[in-house]
Formats: structure tokens, sequence, C-alpha cells
């Protein structure tokens, strides 16, 4: 606890973390510290480690999927390598891009390039199908931006002035590796600007997106081939099928799409061709020489305020168990995570569901046939706790040659698992994928197949351990599960049935005083000021309405407890936000992420719930106070 002068009425985050804050060094190669960071920190440097070994010949592993990342790492320390062969492992594929002449040329090329992962006027994807979950769909949106978000682009937006102006100061340096000539490097980077400020006025914003259940707009091939044309959809599809090509595809971004000729089209082809060739250049830089990868991550680093990039041994590693991270994540959790720990969180797991049902029961607002439907959902909810029992067939077929460099390495490993994600759009989904690794310091709920994941990683201090008391565990990882519960009656979660189906289950009356609720949330966190700006309480709505009820169910739980500390529940809850930020990356999240500061979370949740009250005698008088009737408790 901190020493300050400050009172844990007036700020439970201050006098929790304000010590460590005080003294507390972000790394150089990172945004953030404390919280998740410090834990991700830890398991990388336990990682990082056993990959070393892995390399030297001085570990291995029962898994054989693990021998490929070791392989890929390797590539990536090859320093020397990297460094003789420049820019020339890229430059096929630029000559490539800036053969086209025209769209037709394009056009035929089109397949070959999304499967290559290289920037389309669109961009297309296979993922479940929301109206029904059990299959696939195709969905097409529009490309991605440079800033991160459309807010950015704004006329007195100094930020996204200022962040341009270091996107193009890195483009230029690094297109002076090209054998394009000076003009022509300097009117490729004016004009990927040019085609991103374009991009800019149709794509979504962050806060359209964070409703994502609104993605659903299937459309016909036929509709959507005449609003992107004169870019070849039908070719594409019948390119990458044959005669299996989806004759539907659900379109994420109508906008983008309807308006696509905003863009995109013939007149401006050229636009699109040296947006095309510098984007595909910059994300290329990451496995060429250390010079361009250096380069390459500047934007990255003024956008986050990272002083520097890892150390190459660290990067290889992350890098490596991003893209095998299946079998990297049964590795750890099989190495680290222990049974006795995993059968503990279970069953704390299906405890929080248990009494999430009887508080659905008490529900005031619902009328029964809501509620049962409610409970009905809890009850199907699974469990993916730890890593996954198998790895699945598609790790093993992320191969290359020995003799391949780093970048032609990676590309064949995005191909592959390009194409087999695409080859899943005829086949039924697997609800036994996990969407996140057991080394991962994450936990997620999937509205499409009603699952809540909790990797490995994440069962540690001050989140979890079997040393901590059950009021400490109940306000880390409990809290953290109920949240994720949650999610399945947010704002998002709450338009989804039991099985995953994008449904209205409820009663017109009900969803209607659900609504209210939400606006009281949104209400709540709406326009605090927080470090020169402004909490968006629409944006960051749907996390809100999860930690207020992730709070809620295990503040009920507490209550069961013969030897329940309140005041131990709602520290560790505390400590579990603490995090120390750059500014840059704090200006960052206020913009454009669906979570609450990580100061807010600690302090606004526990202001709805008498507990808190009780545990600190907080009164009118102190600054964590919120009137009675303007306490928001949804679940």
């Amino acid at each position: 606890m901190s020493e300050t002068n400050v009172r844990i009425q007036d700020d439970l985050y201050e006098v929790v973390n304000g010590e460590w804050l005080k003294t507390a060094v972000i790394p150089d190669d990172r945004p953030t510290t404390g919280g998740f960071a410090t834990l991700a920190e830890n398991v990388e440097k336990i990682m990082m480690g056993d990959f070393k070994d892995f390399a030297e010949g001085k570990k291995t592993s029962d898994i054989p999927e693990m021998r490929y990342a070791i392989s890929l790492y390797k590539k990536a320390i090859d320093e020397k390598r990297r460094n003789e062969e420049g820019i020339k492992p890229v430059l096929p594929t630029l000559e490539k891009i800036n053969s086209l002449n025209s769209v037709d040329d394009l056009n035929k090329v089109a397949a070959e390039f999304m499967l290559q992962d290289i920037a389309l006027p669109v961009e297309m994807a296979v993922t479940g199908d929301m109206a029904d979950a059990t299959k696939h769909s195709f969905i097409i949106l529009g490309p991605s931006i440079i800033l991160p978000d459309t807010t950015y682009y704004a006329d007195d937006n100094e930020a996204g002035k200022k962040l341009l102006g270091v996107y193009k100061d890195m483009a230029e340096k690094i297109m002076k590796f090209t054998p394009l000539s000076d003009a022509d490097q300097k009117s490729y980077v004016e004009d990927t600007l040019k085609f991103d400020a374009l991009i800019a006025k149709k794509v979504k914003s962050q806060l359209e997106w964070a409703e994502y259940y609104k993605n659903n707009n299937p459309m016909s091939v036929d509709e959507v081939a005449k609003f992107v044309a004169p870019f070849d959809l039908k070719k594409v599809l019948n390119d990458l099928y044959a005669d299996k090509a989806p004759t539907t595809i659900v379109v994420y971004d109508p906008k983008a799409i309807k308006e696509m000729n905003g863009y995109f089209n013939a007149e401006n082809f050229n636009l699109y061709k040296h947006w095309v060739y510098v984007k595909t250049l910059v994300k290329a830089t990451a496995c060429l020489s250390l010079e361009l990868k250096t380069l390459g991550t500047t934007y990255r680093r003024a956008l986050t305020g990272v002083v520097a990039d890892p150390v190459l041994e660290k990067e290889a590693y992350q890098i490596a168990s991003m893209m095998y991270s299946e079998p990297v994540g049964v590795y750890y959790g099989r190495t680290y995570f222990g049974e006795e720990a995993k059968k503990d969180v279970v069953s704390l797991v299906e405890k929080i569901i248990e009494t999430y049902k009887l508080r659905m029961k008490k529900n005031t607002f619902l009328a029964e046939q809501t509620k049962e439907k409610a409970i009905k959902k809890l009850s199907t909810i699974v469990i993916k706790m730890g890593y996954p029992d198998e790895i699945r067939e598609i790790w093993s077929k992320l191969k290359f040659d020995e003799n391949d460099s780093y970048f032609e390495a990676m590309r064949k490993i995005g191909e592959i698992r390009m194409k087999d994600d695409l080859d899943k759009l005829h086949k039924p989904v697997d609800r036994t994928e996990w969407v996140m690794p057991g080394h991962m310091v994450n936990a997620c709920y999937n509205p499409l197949s009603n699952d809540i994941t909790f990797p490995a990683a994440i069962l540690q201090k001050p989140f979890y351990a079997l040393s901590q008391s059950v009021s400490e565990n109940l306000g880390g990882i409990g809290a953290v599960i109920g949240h994720e519960i949650s999610h399945a009656f947010d704002n998002n979660g709450a338009n989804f049935d039991e099985n995953g189906n994008l449904k209205n289950w409820w009663l017109d009356e009900d969803f209607k005083a659900f609504k209210e609720l939400t606006k009281g949330m949104i209400e709540q966190f709406d326009g605090i000021e927080f470090h020169g700006g402004k909490v968006n309480g629409e944006l960051t709505v749907s996390e809100n309405i999860a930690d207020n009820g992730g709070m809620g169910v295990t503040l009920e739980i507490m209550h069961t407890l013969d030897n329940a500390d309140f005041k131990e529940y709602f520290m560790n809850w505390a400590r579990v936000w603490c995090q120390k930020a750059k500014e840059e990356y704090i200006q960052l999240l206020l913009a454009s992420d669906v979570h609450s500061p990580a100061v807010l979370r600690a302090n606004m949740a526990p202001r709805n719930f008498n507990e808190w009250y009780e545990a600190f005698d907080v009164t009118e008088k102190d600054q964590m106070y919120v009137a009675p009737d303007k306490r928001i408790s949804i679940w």
C-alpha cells in the first residue's frame, strides 16, 4: 500500500499502487508496465530462455511443431544473413506490384495478392457466421488506414498530423533502399498519403467497430460486385474457390464498400498502386536487414511512445511465438501450468456461473421468460482453461525450406495460414479451436461460440495464486472471470443466443430496460477528463458493463465465505489494474481502445456497490462516493 497522504476513500488505485508507481520504470521496448504487462514480461523472459536453449540444442521438446517455431526463431536472429540480403528478399514482390498498369492487371493477380497478404482495395476473409454459428461466412470490408482511427484525420487533430509526418518521413527513408528514382520515391509516398486520406473518409471509426454485432450485413455477391467494380470481386472468388465460390458475402463495413469508388477507381489506380507498394515495403522491413527493421518501426514507436525496439532475441521469440501460437502455448501450459491450479480455477469459474444464475433469477428488470433464456445461455458456456488438449493439424503444415530467407519463410507461413482460413468457408466451425494461446496474459469471451478462455499465463499473482486468500483471488481472477461471463450480456453479447447465433431472444420491454441501464453506464464514464482528453463512455461501454458484472457476481460470492475480507478483495482488484504507461500510449488508448483507462477501471466499478462503502466507511464527503440513486448494477 502507498504511504502517501491520499486516503483510500478518495483514491483506491493510488493508495494500493502509488508507491510502486513512483519507482516503476517502463522498459524501453514497451509502452507500459505493471499488471498484465509485468506478467507478460515475466512469461517472455522464461520462454526466451527456453527458445535460446532449444536453438542451441541444450533442450528438446516432445511437441513436433515446436521445431518449426525454433527454426523461424533462428532465421530471425541470423543478423549476418539478414544484413547481407538487405532489401533483396522483397524486391520480386515490389516489382510485381510495380508492373501493374491498370485495374485489369490487378484483377488478374488479386487472388494471389490476397493469399500473400498484399493489400487490395478491399479486405476479405472467412470467419464465423453470426447468423448461424455452426457455419463460416465470407466477409468484406474497407482497407486499413495508417492512423489508429478516422478521428485522427480531422482538420483540428494535431496528433494525427504529427503522426502522418512521422510516417511520411519513415517511408521516404525506407524507399531510398529501392531501385526507384528519387522522384518516384517521393511521389509514391505522397500518393500513399493521398490514398490513405480517401480511405479514411469512407471506413468505420473505432466507435462504430465497437458495436460488432452490427457487422452482420449479408448481401448477394452480384450486389457487392457492382459496388466494388471495376475491382472484379467475382473473378477473385472464382480464382479462390472455382465452382464453390460463395453467392453471399457479409459486408462488415457497408459504407466503405458501397462508396468504394470514392477511394478506388480506374482513374486513380496509380494512387492505389503506389499505396500498396509503400505499405508492402514498410510491412516487409520487419523481416529484412536490421537497419530496415529499425526504420520500419519508427511510426509504431512514435504512436506508442516506445523508445527502442526489443533486442533481436526477444523480437525473434515474439514473432515465432505468434506465428506458431498454439504449439508454443501448449508447450508453455504443459511445462509451467499446474493441474492443481487448473482444477481450482475451473471450480471457481463453475461457482461464478452458478452464482450468476442465482443473480439472474433475482433480477428485477427482466421477465421470467427472458431470465430463463439468460440462464440457459449461462448453462451452455464452455470453459477453456489453461491450454488446448490437442494441437490442430494446421500447425504441422506451416513449413518452409531451411535455405529460405527470413522474409520468404514468413511469406510461406502466412500463405499457408491464409489458404487454411479461406478453406474453412465450406467446413463446419470447430468449436474446440482456441482464440488465445496458453502463453498469452489475457482472457476473453467469444460470442459466436459462447465460450470463455483463460490462458495459463494469466493465472499468476496478482490475478491468482493458491497462496493468495480466497478474497484476493475473487478480487483478481474471480472478477476477471465474471467480467468475461458478463460479455455474454453486454451491449454486444446480449444480441447472441446460447448457441452463438445473432438472434433477439429478449422481450422488447426487457431489452428496452437493459438499454436504459446501459445508457446509465455510458453516462457514468462519458466525459471524464483524463490526461488532457476525455473518456468516451459509448466507446468503452461494453467493457465497463463487463467490469460491473464481474464485480457484482464475485461480491455475491464473498458474502458466502466464512472468512471474507472485503478490504483484501477491493485492494487486489485495484492491484490487478496497476499500470504505468507512456503518454503517447495513453493518448492512443483514450482515442481508440474499448477499455477505459486502468485507473478508472480500478476506481469506478467499486463505487456502484454497497460493499465498497461498508468496507472502508466511505461517505458522501469522500471522492469515491456515488449517491445510491446513481449507482449502477446491471448484472
